[in-house]
């Protein structure tokens, strides 16, 4: 596998005092000039991908989250553990980022970034914030129009992926604010969905402990997302699961019943796991799937069409570390066919290399992926392989 490495270092404003930028600038500069050092720190030629593609860095950015595409080209990325959101452009585009900016800060875990019409939306805990026409003020970002504040200000699974649908409204999942338990607030462990003004709150999935990623099928329009398994019921269940919602009102389980099968020792008693839908695809126990896409590039063969790349964080409380790539799921219809592992590398025995957070399709159809642990996006590409 060819890896080609480049790495993006990132001078915030404060330490760019003594340029000749004006002290209230966002702007970052991407710097090369380290790249053999990181080559070996980031170690990228442990990274194991199908015969065609490799992987470099795009660019730096501080406990990388979520992403999303701006209309012009730019790329932001939220966090959780920094108060921040970024902005990240490549005005050449050679797949090296040019700019970092810093778009936002002192936020609550600002994790999850959508885009519409010109604006970014960002959720912080408990609420949606709107930064309008952004992509023309990277440098000097607009004060944040405040969309909706009544989301639970509940930290434990409180950072959110969001996304637009199909229908145009913004789904914003709600974590249930523990390991298990059942909370009479109807909002928890659920995906819901707003109008962009932030009215018509409404549940459009139940039963949902955690998930951190989905997205919608290019061809049905249906929703598909990744939920979090609990926790201290051993090594190896409840699985982590992949989950198909082609309608309001369904309900996938938790806390009464996980991976379709499993009743909850306390809260499953009395309980039918039946009468609850069950998931698509079981992805491991404690492997931790977040960000998730469709494939709709067109730099993949096109056997990649419409499959879906998911991030795996990776477990944290396993006696044997698990996860830590990206999987493909193939679907055929409604059903998940096959399901494999597409880049690993990140877990080499029980040491930790990278975090995968988020996967999204560039423009030119390369895929990205963000790394919390490393504070890294890296960009994974196909060039058809020749021979001689």
């Amino acid at each position: 596998m060819s890896v080609h490495y480049f790495v993006v270092l990132l001078l915030f404003t404060g330490f760019l005092s003594c340029q000749s930028k004006p002290e209230d600038s966002r702007e970052a500069v991407a710097d090369s000039s380290l790249t053999d050092d990181l080559y070996k720190k980031f170690n990228l030629d442990q990274i194991q991908l199908p015969p065609g593609f490799s992987i470099s860095v795009f660019a730096a950015v501080p406990n990388a989250r979520s992403m999303c595409w701006g209309t012009n080209g730019t790329l932001f990325a939220g966090n959780r553990e920094e108060d921040k959101v970024y902005a990240v452009t490549d005005m050449n585009k050679d797949g090296k980022a040019d700019k970092v900016y810093e778009i936002a800060k002192k936020l609550s875990m600002p994790c999850g970034v959508a885009f519409r019409n010109g604006s970014l939306y960002v959720a912080e805990v408990n609420r949606i914030l709107r930064f309008d026409d952004i992509e023309s003020r990277l440098s000097n970002p607009p004060q944040p129009v405040v969309v909706f504040d009544k989301y639970p200000e509940d930290t434990h699974h409180g950072w959110k992926y969001i996304a637009f649908g199909p229908d145009g409204k913004l789904y914003v999942p709600v974590g249930a604010p523990c390991n298990i338990c059942e909370k009479k607030d109807s909002v928890y462990a659920t995906i819901t969905r707003i109008n962009p003004d932030g009215t018509g709150l409404e549940i459009y999935s139940k039963g949902v402990r955690n998930s951190v990623g989905f997205a919608w099928h290019p061809d049905t329009r249906e929703l598909w997302f990744t939920d979090n398994g609990r926790d201290q019921l051993g090594d190896n269940i409840p699985n982590c699961e992949l989950n198909h919602a082609p309608q309001k009102g369904m309900h996938f389980g938790f806390p009464y019943c996980h991976q379709g099968n499993i009743p909850d020792p306390v809260f499953g008693k009395g309980k039918n796991c039946s009468d609850y839908t069950p998931p698509a695809q079981l992805m491991g126990a404690h492997v931790a799937p977040l960000g998730m896409r469709f494939y709709t590039g067109s730099m993949f063969p096109s056997a990649f069409k419409n499959k879906i790349f998911i991030a795996q964080h990776g477990s944290w409380n396993r006696s044997i570390p698990i996860g830590y790539r990206i999987m493909i799921a193939t679907l055929e219809g409604n059903k998940v066919i096959k399901y494999e592992p597409f880049a690993s590398g990140w877990l080499q025995g029980t040491t930790v290399l990278g975090r995968p957070v988020d996967v999204e399709i560039a423009p030119d159809g390369a895929l990205l992926v963000s790394d919390d642990k490393n504070g890294l996006i890296y960009r994974i590409i196909y060039k058809e392989l020749t021979d001689g």
